[in-house]
């Protein structure tokens, strides 16, 4: 069948507006960044993840009273079922963002509100999936570890509450604040490629875990979430701040990305990423590391020149060392993108489940022109 007028192919949907949203603001040529109207930076200074969280659900800051309220809700959800817990120990070997898919999952067999999509519930449950997303990251990591799961804390917030689940130790202030403003800075970002797939699901009226899972499962490929994790791996590579510009030379000789630099969206500097250079410069000073800011800070500089283009640095350039620096295994680093980022995938949801509508792009067929079907028997 051919077409009978031209058709404008938008690959990846670039450019496309599908639908209208409520939920962030994003200026890719200002680099501005917006929840509910406001502005990234007053959020990532001023406010916590739970308070965030609560603007990203209700569309309002909260008062001290819903604050409380709200933050009574997530606390009482740091629980997993025993069954979730033993499906994290029957693939405790496989990568963590593998098993938090695959616990997200089952946690929609223990769900009783499961199969309910009205707004009511999929917010619920979404406060619910909030809290046990990062109890599933850090049990699965003392489960491959050998060792005892360690409770829920009520008297710590949710960045602290993980960060000692996961460790085994009470965090230092400045490890829980800093954990905090990254949870703060990935909590939401449109239709991403993680956020688009929770709406594609969440259009065929699936429910809520349904469309968190898949979220996880897009979040899993290496060009959406896996930046934090090589931009490390690329510091220890350089190895010292002189071998940046050499480094960054050869590699755009050869056409090669940069870890941690462009974006889908933004021409200039991520506006998330001042944030987080900031953490890792107190934080890798303190540690007495100096060398990883000093590193990440050569390669900015030797990048300076291809800005102009639009390749600038990205949240995650920043975000890996961050983790590194707490002795957070690499492979935890995607898992608390997902941490995160579980409130915005949920927004989204309820925003998809507002004015539901099958999402059903069309492709150009550019296949054979219609032909005669041979049987077997004359096909030589």
């Amino acid at each position: 069948m051919t077409t009978p007028e031209p058709v404008e192919i938008h690959r990846g949907l670039n450019g496309v507006y599908f639908d209208r949203s409520e939920t962030s603001d994003i200026d890719g040529h200002a680099g501005e960044l917006r929840y509910r109207g406001y502005s990234i930076h007053d959020l990532a200074t001023h406010s916590s993840f739970e308070e965030v969280a609560y603007l990203l659900f209700h569309g309002e800051l909260p008062t001290r009273a819903q604050l409380e309220a709200f933050d009574a809700q997530l606390k009482a959800a740091r629980t997993l079922p025993d069954a979730v817990l033993d499906v994290i120990r029957a693939v405790q070997g496989a990568h963590p963002m593998d098993v938090l898919r695959t616990a997200v999952s089952a946690l929609a067999a223990t769900d009783p509100e499961v199969a309910d999509n009205s707004r009511e519930a999929t917010a619920r449950k979404g406060v619910r999936l909030t809290s046990q997303v990062p109890m599933i990251v850090a049990a699965h990591h003392r489960i491959r570890q050998g060792l005892p799961l360690v409770p829920a804390d009520p008297s710590l917030n949710h960045a602290g509450n993980f960060l000692q689940m996961l460790k085994g130790e009470r965090p230092s202030e400045d490890a829980v604040e800093l954990m905090d403003m990254d949870l703060v800075l990935h909590a939401e970002h449109g239709t991403n490629a993680s956020a688009f797939t929770a709406r594609v699901v969440a259009g065929t009226d699936a429910n809520l875990h349904a469309a968190v899972t898949a979220a996880i499962g897009a979040l899993s490929g290496p060009a959406h979430g896996g930046a934090a994790e090589q931009v490390m791996r690329m510091a220890q590579e350089i190895g010292a701040p002189e071998h940046a510009a050499v480094y960054v030379k050869a590699k755009r000789a050869n056409r090669e990305p940069i870890m941690g630099f462009g974006h889908r969206v933004y021409r200039v500097e991520d506006p998330r990423a001042r944030h987080m250079r900031e953490g890792v410069r107190r934080l890798s000073a303190e540690m007495g590391q100096p060398q990883w800011y000093a590193i990440l800070e050569a390669v900015v500089e030797a990048m300076r020149p291809y800005s102009r283009l639009g390749v600038a640095v990205n949240v995650d350039f920043y975000a890996g060392v961050v983790y590194y620096l707490h002795g957070i295994p690499e492979d935890l680093f995607v898992p608390i993108f997902a941490i995160g980022r579980t409130p915005g995938w949920a927004v989204q949801v309820l925003e998809q489940f507002a004015h539901n509508v099958l999402i059903r792009p069309l492709t150009l067929y550019t296949g054979p022109a219609p032909r005669e079907y041979v049987p077997m028997e004359r096909r030589g």
